[in-house]
């Protein structure tokens, strides 16, 4: 082992990595393999106080302690620059996103017009990083997304044999913190070698698999609509022309997987980042170069295919129930994040609750359950760090949602829309959300519209769920 191996392991550079490195070669001379010196050096960055009378590597958590006491030298006065679509965000978000691009790793940043505040990030929040990803800046349901399938044929149907359309929507799809099938559906995710590559993802596999294909609580949804295209959409399945079709559209992420990995290493990142002020302490953040920072990368990317895949087998699942050809299908997520060049920099661009619109990029922007969503084509903007909203975004929290309305007047109105919901929360009632129409306007240089999706028959969590969003 040498030095760089010390500081891949997420060891700062100073005497501690020569303290590492003795620690290293006594062990290793006492007969300890070389990979169990690396995982109990991990183990000591982490919690030093668990070895600060161990004979190898007490001096290392002697060192780590003391660090650990003095402030860090992190430079949080200087921000990077930032833009704000939309005027209706809440105070406290507006705050988070001053506080992210004040991070040492910060180059830029943007803030969606659906914003409002989250953890770390704000949900909304766009930030670009040098060579470093902040789990909490991904956010906790990493690759959520939306997905949409369009058929061949008349929104009309729905009228007429919603009774089917309604035991369809039933019989296939589950919702909720614990929802899960009792027989595991298939897809090839479930074969992708970092299921045994990654220990977070070995020991969530099994959970994986039985939720694969369901959906979670809070705002996420499946639900049918009719569908107005504007202007030729050119999907991954095929063309859709202008006119009016039957549609599905679904939103969900990567369920428990997901919010393991987030919660696992923000664990990490906050205790690397120790010196953090307590207000900064969700924006802790992984160097991609460190070994921490790459198990995170490679864990958000099988937690970006696991969360495509239970969009594709509750689609499967519906368009077999249903037999009714389909013509086209779009899909894209957010909370994630991704290597892209910036003004001719790579750089790590987060998107937490924003939606990717680089140039001619396709995307779904929903409403709520009664207003309508959007698919849209990105523009490419580069002050928007190429992003745009990823919904309508809340404008009051869930909380409060519940306290202001009652369900004899939100089902009065949505009866009134045409809206028939089957379950869902009272926290996502309409009125909780601000108006799409407002957010889309206010994001006219980010995305144009190509289609309008406006929701029918709709299916969400019981109200008694925990929110996952």
């Amino acid at each position: 082992m040498n030095g760089s191996d010390i500081l891949k392991l997420g060891y700062r550079p100073g005497k501690v990595v020569g303290l590492a490195l003795a620690a290293a070669e006594a062990a290793l001379a006492a007969g300890v393999s070389e990979e169990d010196v690396r995982s109990t050096l991990v183990n000591v960055l982490n919690l030093p106080d668990s070895y600060r009378d161990d004979p190898i590597y007490g001096p290392v958590a002697a060192m780590l302690i003391s660090q650990r006491s003095k402030r860090p030298d992190y430079e949080l006065e200087i921000a990077a620059p930032y833009r704000v679509w939309g005027s209706d965000i809440e105070p406290e978000a507006m705050e988070q996103m001053k506080r992210a691009v004040r991070l040492p790793v910060a180059v830029r940043g943007a803030l969606m017009p659906d914003a409002h505040q989250g953890y770390g990030l704000p949900i909304g929040g766009v930030l670009a990083t040098v060579n470093s990803v902040i789990p909490y800046a991904v956010g906790v349901d990493i690759a959520c997304r939306m997905r949409m399938t369009v058929f061949d044929v008349s929104p009309y149907v729905l009228e007429q044999k919603r009774e089917m359309f309604r035991r369809v929507l039933e019989d296939n799809t589950r919702f909720g913190t614990g929802a899960a099938w009792s027989v595991h559906q298939e897809h090839e995710v479930m074969d992708d070698p970092a299921w045994r590559e990654l220990p977070i993802a070995r020991q969530l596999k099994d959970k994986a698999w039985e939720q694969l294909g369901t959906s979670g609580s809070g705002n996420h949804f499946v639900e049918f609509g009719a569908l107005t295209v504007y202007s030729e959409i050119d999907t991954s399945l095929g063309k859709v022309a202008p006119g009016k079709y039957l549609a599905l559209l679904s939103h969900s992420g990567s369920r428990r997987l997901g919010m393991e990995i987030a919660n696992h290493y923000t664990d990490i990142a906050m205790r690397q980042r120790s010196g953090l002020p307590k207000d900064f302490r969700h924006l802790a953040w992984l160097d991609l170069d460190q070994e921490a920072g790459a198990e995170y990368w490679a864990a958000m990317q099988l937690a970006g295919k696991y969360a495509s895949a239970n969009h594709a087998v509750i689609h499967r699942r519906i368009i077999e129930a249903l037999r009714m050809p389909v013509l086209g299908g779009i899909e894209n997520h957010h909370n994630f994040a991704w290597k892209e060049l910036v003004d001719g920099q790579e750089l790590i661009v987060h998107r937490k609750g924003a939606t990717p619109a680089g140039e001619n990029v396709l995307g779904i922007i929903p409403g709520s359950m009664s207003a309508p969503g959007y698919v849209v084509r990105g523009l490419g903007n580069p002050e928007s760090l190429s992003s745009a909203a990823h919904g309508a975004g809340r404008r009051m929290s869930r909380g409060q949602a519940k306290r202001t309305f009652d369900w004899d007047n939100v089902k009065r109105k949505l009866k009134q829309e045409g809206v028939e919901l089957i379950s869902a929360g009272l926290d996502e009632a309409p009125g909780a959300y601000k108006d799409i129409r407002q957010v889309m306007a206010d994001q006219a240089d980010l995305v144009v519209a190509l289609a309008e999706f406006q929701p029918k028959l709709v299916k969400m969590a019981s109200g008694n769920e925990r929110p996952e969003d």
